[in-house]
């Protein structure tokens, strides 16, 4: 199957072929039917399958037909980083044609307030927005969403986690009742079914490759002592074969400290965390991207939120608390068919919460034995009497 196939306007299609897009990947190829037929939809997909464009292209190939000249598209996200990509993505899908698109978050300063309010009123087809800045526009009078005709909801388990189940409420109170409503997660947990029932009106429903992680991710890790973690990742990150690294660690304290110690050490990394303003995480962010910083460090706040290609490496000097997390840190390598490699340090009391990542994903992470100049490490050796069944999971595939 080739974008042909979908009938999309010839300008959209070009603007594909010069991207270098052929052919859609599974969520693209099973959504962008249902999308085209204005049915509303909840989608289970992991990072990296191609979500983004999946419910972008259709909705862009609708508004050349329409010829829309309001607010045609609400996408909400849970992240300021997520909605920019989003916005960068839209905008070179749309390269070729007349569409519209602007990115409304929070985190800047009055200017950026004035810039949003100033671009609305001027006229966009597309808005991409955080749930609380979207909120403080709509309470000042900012925007008008009467004529709306679509809503995506782009990574809404996420936005549930981080608290914004009673701000989406409010949002589609300002919506009209009659749209097509679109609905991506990585996970559907019974909030996010309750959410569905809630706004959707009989949606189809598909599922790509639950809690899988991509096939080109060498999974590898590393039994240690917390003592032993810093000296092991600058031997990793010294070694030279792994261009472009993102770490995770548990907490933004975690993340500061190994920034530290890692810049001691001469290795080039910056460290991405809450305490920094909104203009120096984009510019990280860039330097990341441009191939100026080899090493982020980073929370979880990364793992959903930087969409960067090349990455070789990630490494999880922290075990994650949720296995889903774990999918979603390692899933930011090997994207789009190319190859990476991803590496846990596990120590004795993360065991059981590995095992938990191994139980859900189906197979056994490999275990490097640790290098002779580190000393012993301790043993592998779960209390699997303590793992959990696993969150029920949405399994349901479309029939075609």
């Amino acid at each position: 199957m080739t974008f042909d196939d979908f009938d999309f306007d010839h300008d959209l299609l070009d603007g594909l072929d010069a991207m270098g897009f052929k052919k859609p990947t599974p969520i693209q190829e099973q959504a962008i039917p249902i999308i085209l037929d204005n049915k509303d939809l909840i989608a289970c997909a992991q990072t990296g399958t191609g979500k983004t464009a999946a419910y972008v292209l259709p909705i862009l190939d609708k508004i050349l037909v329409s010829g829309s000249y309001d607010i045609n598209t609400l996408i909400l996200s849970p992240t300021r980083e997520l909605a920019q990509q989003i916005d960068q993505q839209i905008e070179a899908l749309a390269y070729f044609i007349d569409v519209t698109s602007i990115a409304v978050y929070g985190g800047g300063d009055g200017a950026a307030w004035e810039q949003q309010k100033k671009a609305i009123k001027k006229g966009v087809d597309i808005v991409i927005a955080t749930p609380g800045r979207l909120i403080s526009h709509l309470t000042s009078g900012a925007f008008k969403f009467d004529k709306l005709q679509h809503l995506v909801l782009d990574e809404a388990d996420r936005m549930l986690d981080m608290g914004f189940y009673d701000d989406i409420v409010r949002i589609i109170s300002y919506l009209p009742k009659k749209r097509q409503t679109l609905l991506f997660s990585a996970t559907m947990p019974p909030k996010i079914r309750t959410l569905a029932n809630t706004i959707l009106v009989d949606p189809e429903q598909i599922s790509i490759a639950i809690s899988k992680p991509a096939a080109g991710i060498l999974q590898q890790a590393y039994m240690v002592h917390d003592k032993q973690k810093t000296g092991l990742i600058k031997k990793i990150l010294k070694d030279g074969k792994y261009g472009s690294v993102l770490m995770f660690a548990s907490t933004k304290e975690a993340v500061k400290n190994i920034d530290i110690t890692l810049r001691k050490a001469g290795i080039g990394v910056k460290a991405f965390h809450s305490d920094l303003l909104q203009d120096e995480r984009e510019e990280i962010l860039r330097e990341f991207k441009n191939k100026r910083v080899p090493v982020i460090i980073g929370t979880d706040v990364l793992s959903r939120g930087i969409d960067v290609e090349g990455i070789d490496l990630v490494v999880n000097y922290d075990v994650p608390p949720d296995p889903e997390d774990y999918i979603h840190r390692i899933g930011r390598t090997a994207r789009a068919a190319t190859t990476g490699t991803a590496i846990t340090f596990i120590t004795e009391k993360d065991q059981n919460k590995f095992a938990r990542i191994e139980q859900l994903m189906g197979t056994e992470v490999t275990k490097l034995p640790l290098p002779e100049e580190f000393g012993e490490a301790p043993e592998y050796k779960p209390d699997t009497s303590k793992r959990s069944s696993g969150k029920k999971r949405f399994n349901k595939s479309r029939k075609k």
